[in-house]
């Protein structure tokens, strides 16, 4: 189930404002410094959503071992370019969905457990 990020909805304008913002020079400094405090636990909670997610299945590996096989330089260094570039756009989809939950929980202490998807019952299949 999707839940709203914030208390309040953002305008596509209010997102652009915020944007133009955190781009000026130094603005990102004082995140700089508590995300890279953060840096162990953040990756942690990325590669488990990223695993989670079916990203490193047996499919991936194998499409990671396909490209590297290809015989033609052009086309290897496309394929391998268009895998990175997948993951690099599912990493950062995901990190900005964990910066989101990690803001809103440090606005409001335990609303992560408090709104935790319930689990499934264990003979129930979850949905991938």
């Amino acid at each position: 189930m999707l839940r709203a990020v914030t208390e309040r909805p953002y305008t596509a304008e209010d997102v652009d404002r915020a944007v133009r913002e955190i781009s000026e020079p130094h603005r990102l400094k004082r995140a700089e410094e508590i995300v890279t405090h953060a840096v162990p636990g953040l990756e942690r909670i990325i590669e488990r959503a990223l695993h989670d997610g079916g990203w490193f299945s047996q499919g991936h590996e194998q499409q990671i071992g396909q490209a590297a096989a290809e015989p033609d330089l052009v086309e290897r260094t496309q394929r391998i370019g268009r895998l990175l570039d997948e993951e690099s756009r599912l990493a950062m989809l995901v990190g900005v969905t964990v910066g989101f939950a990690l803001a809103r929980e440090l606005e409001h202490p335990g609303s992560a457990a408090a709104e935790a998807d319930p689990e499934p019952p264990e003979d129930q299949e979850t949905l991938a």
